[in-house]
C-alpha cells in the first residue's frame, strides 16, 4: 500500500505535462485516510482526475466534461470520459512516431513497483489523448 503523500507526489511528477503542457491547474488533492487519493486537474472546462482506491488497488484516469462550471454525473457517458475509452478513439490517430517521441519525454521516470509503472502508462496514454481531444467527436 502507498501513503497518501507519496501518491500525490508521484501524480505530480508524472503528470506534470498537463501544467507545463497543456495549461491545466492542480485544483484539488484529496487523500481520505489510506483508502483513497485523488488528484484533479483543471482547465476551462475539463477536469481530469487521476484517482487510487489503495485497498482494491484500483487506478482511474477520467476526463470530465463540466456542465456549466459543474462536474457530470459519473454515469454520463458523453461527459465522464474514461482513459479506456478516450485510448480507444485517439491511438489509431497516433504515428509510430508520435508514440516513440512519447516515450521518450517519460523515459525520464523511473518506476520502482506496479502502481508506478500503471500510473506512468496511464500518463502516457493521457498525454497523447489530450493532444486529439479537442478533434475528437464527443457530444
Amino acid at each position: 500500500m502507498i501513503k497518501g503523500n507519496q501518491y500525490l507526489k508521484i501524480v505530480g511528477m508524472f503528470y506534470s505535462f498537463l501544467e507545463l503542457e497543456f495549461a491545466f491547474i492542480k485544483v484539488n488533492e484529496t487523500i481520505n485516510g489510506n483508502a483513497f487519493y485523488d488528484v484533479e486537474y483543471r482547465r476551462d472546462e475539463k477536469v481530469v482526475s487521476i484517482s487510487y482506491e489503495n485497498i482494491e488497488e484500483h487506478l482511474e484516469v477520467i476526463v470530465f466534461k463540466l456542465l456549466n462550471d459543474k462536474m457530470p454525473d459519473y454515469e454520463d457517458e458523453f461527459k465522464t470520459l474514461h482513459l479506456k475509452h478516450l485510448n480507444r478513439l485517439v491511438l489509431p490517430r497516433v504515428s509510430k512516431d508520435e508514440l516513440h517521441s512519447n516515450d521518450q519525454y517519460f523515459s525520464k521516470f523511473n518506476v520502482k513497483d506496479e502502481l508506478e509503472r500503471n500510473l506512468l502508462q496511464r500518463a502516457k496514454e493521457l498525454r497523447l489523448c489530450l493532444r486529439y481531444f479537442d478533434q475528437l467527436s464527443i457530444k
